[in-house]
């Protein structure tokens, strides 16, 4: 990793995505001082204060800067894929016959289950390598493919060295409460009992979970069943956060209304009331294009009524072997533009500002004086070109905690 010095960015556009502001918080011809990898002013150059005319500076030659990118939900670490089972739904096949032949999530669990953690890290380093790439500099990692007690550990155990092994934040999620396993067919609340609750506590115990998650879905768990795992979670001291009516309406964005939730994920189903009920808690929604896109959906997240009632939106990857093979937060930034009507300006909040709050982050996702200094420096001028192309990475240097 590079030695994290003092210097003086200069000669620089700012996106400072700072909540405060308005149209993406630009600042031209700007200055960023950068002490101990965080941010000690940012403003325009020509009022760069003389206590830091002493420090070094590095030109950036008129290019953009913006928050490093924040990829709040992605499921990145898993064995085995499922490339094959999309060729099979391409030529016909059911949901119900691609799982007759093996595939769907019990596909995954199974290839997860022989995989050792090492395995798990060495997989899913690509999918990390291709997100830092386009200048991400903080990733959460959920667990959820083993839905047994020891791979769900080994799942956050591959997602905390995957942080050692390179120069990103990892936040993890446990979500073992994502599909209820194949040997408790028809068994749910028997798994969250036996399965689900002890391997979060054996997990706590570790030191792996930074946050429980919970797929609240007719084809998953309902309200009832996540609601008793998120009450563990709060007599842990966990935050929490939902996938939720991503296929239907059944609760599960009132429910993570009720706990406070970091985010609730999906959320295509969602109505007024749900919107509301976001507001009122202060829980972020994360939009996922990728799996809209990839399972071929039609009903779209009721974007103007998160508006309306002033809910934040983040945008992420969903990045997993089955709805969203996806490892580009660039293309969910242009899908959630073209797709669901954002605009790019949302686009880029979305993966700054309100993902790190989606985290229960308070030090990332704005260029602010105190903030960490994560930051992308990018080959475009105006911050909506991040957003406009499609399959480009203008990326020109990505700077993580200020390590040039």
């Amino acid at each position: 990793m590079a030695e994290i010095s003092e210097y003086v960015l200069t000669q620089a556009i700012l996106a400072t995505m700072q909540v405060t502001a308005d149209a993406y918080g630009l600042i031209a011809d700007a200055a960023i001082v950068v002490q101990n990898g965080c941010i000690s002013w940012v403003g325009a150059q020509k009022l760069l204060p003389a206590e830091y005319a002493c420090l070094r500076q590095k030109p950036v030659n008129g290019r953009l800067i913006t928050p490093g990118l924040i990829d709040c939900h992605t499921h990145i670490v898993f064995g085995g894929d499922r490339a094959r089972e999309f060729e099979m739904r391409l030529e016909g096949a059911s949901y119900e016959e691609v799982a007759r032949a093996g595939g769907g999530i019990v596909s995954t669990v199974k290839a997860t289950r022989e995989a050792d953690v090492d395995a798990l890290v060495v997989d899913a380093l690509p999918r990390l390598d291709a997100l830092i790439a386009e200048g991400v500099t903080t990733v959460e990692i959920k667990s959820g493919y083993g839905l047994d007690h020891e791979t769900e550990l080994n799942m956050l155990r591959a997602a905390r060295q995957l942080g050692e092994l390179r120069d990103i934040r990892v936040k993890t999620s446990f979500l073992g409460a994502h599909a209820v396993p194949s040997e408790y067919a028809g068994r749910a609340n028997a798994y969250i009992d036996d399965v689900c609750i002890p391997a979060l506590r054996a997990a706590h115990a570790e030191g792996l979970v930074d946050v429980v998650d919970g797929f609240c879905e007719g084809i998953a768990f309902d309200a009832a069943q996540i609601r008793r795992v998120f009450k563990v979670a709060r007599t842990l001291g966990l935050p929490v956060k939902l996938h939720a009516e991503q296929l239907s309406n059944i609760g599960g964005t009132k429910l993570a209304a009720e706990f406070g939730a970091l985010s609730a994920d999906h959320v295509e189903y969602a109505n007024d009331e749900d919107a509301a009920a976001l507001a009122k808690s202060g829980t972020v929604a994360v939009i996922l294009p990728g799996a809209f896109y990839t399972l071929r959906e039609i009903q779209m997240p009721p974007i103007d009524r998160f508006r309306k009632h002033g809910v934040p939106m983040a945008l992420a990857t969903d990045c997993n072997p089955g709805s969203s093979p996806m490892t580009s937060l660039l293309l969910a930034m242009n899908m959630g533009c073209t797709l669901f009507r954002m605009t790019p300006e949302e686009a880029l909040a979305g993966v700054t500002r309100n993902a790190a709050q989606a985290l229960g982050m308070t030090d990332a996702g704005q260029i602010a004086p105190g903030m960490r200094a994560d930051l992308a420096v990018w080959d475009v001028k105006h911050p909506a070109e991040l957003s406009y192309r499609i399959g480009f990475n203008p990326l020109h240097k990505r700077i993580p905690g200020g390590a040039l």
